[in-house]
């Protein structure tokens, strides 16, 4: 192992969580730190703010919170496609309350950092600072690769 390699394991180990909640879009799992997660809701019609990205559905009423609801699928470039299964995520990022529209949730699943694979360099064009690692785990429907969610650096530019 190089000491590229070492060093990029340890920032994985400590910046990776050891709890997630899993969630797809499309073919995709993705995974959020169980401790950021407030509630998982259905999908419901949120209210458009004028001049918003396309990726922000607009914002809800959540027990006198405002929040805003993100459609992840729009933020990473794929097509919308509004399911029976999608839901929103309730998440908190620092102070902030944001909801996360996924295609499905799936599970909570506990890794150990055996488990932690670093992201592979991908090139400077590609922006995929926000997954911090990758997991392997072993489901109901076989084996799958998880890519562990950075919410504040995903949520960013929010």
């Amino acid at each position: 192992m190089t000491a590229l390699s070492v060093i990029e394991q340890q920032a994985v180990e400590t910046a990776a969580p050891r709890e997630v909640l899993t969630c797809r879009l499309g073919a995709e799992a993705y995974a959020i730190d169980i401790l950021a997660v407030q509630e998982i809701r259905r999908q419901e019609p949120a209210t458009r703010i004028a001049n918003a990205p396309a990726h922000v559905l607009g914002v809800m009423n959540l027990r006198g919170v405002i929040v805003p609801i993100v459609d992840l699928r729009r933020q990473l470039g794929l097509p919308a496609d509004n399911g029976s299964n999608t839901v929103t995520i309730v998440v908190n990022v620092g102070h902030r309350t944001v909801g996360l529209v996924v295609d499905a949730v799936s599970d909570v699943v506990a890794l150990g950092a055996e488990q932690i694979q670093p992201r592979p360099s991908l090139g400077r064009q590609v922006a995929a600072d926000f997954i911090v690692g990758l997991a392997q785990v072993e489901g109901a429907e076989g084996q799958r690769l998880l890519q562990l969610v950075d919410l504040s650096a995903l949520l960013r530019h929010l």
